[in-house]
């Protein structure tokens, strides 16, 4: 069975899902708002985010809408990317992946807090 691209699903894929799960989104509102919902911790840089975006293209976890004027810039065209439900499944599949990893933690006492 071949390898898929994003098994284990890297880190800024899901910051990127988890943006585009309360809007649509351009490439620099997601990196704006990655970088919001980690508190500053993980920015994207425009080669990781492109890439990410085209590899969740490809896997139809996202999906590009058409064309349109962003008005904070004039007339300037903007790609603007959505989450599809396949992204969205994934996305809850890894934040309960997560969720089960921290427990975990807790459990051995190596995480204390009520993180999850």
């Amino acid at each position: 069975m071949p390898k898929r691209k994003l098994d284990p699903l890297p880190s800024a894929a899901f910051q990127i899902l988890l943006a585009l799960a309360g809007e649509d989104l351009h490439g620099y509102g997601i990196m704006r708002q990655v970088a919001e919902q980690t508190g500053g911790r993980m920015r994207l840089g425009p080669g990781t985010l492109y890439s990410s975006i085209q590899t969740l293209l490809e896997e139809k976890l996202i999906e590009e809408l058409d064309l349109r004027d962003d008005r904070d810039l004039g007339h300037e065209r903007r790609r603007y990317y959505r989450l599809t439900s396949a992204g969205r499944k994934l996305a809850r599949s890894e934040a309960e992946r997560l969720a089960d990893l921290l427990r975990v933690a807790r459990a051995k006492k190596i995480l204390r807090g009520e993180y999850v």
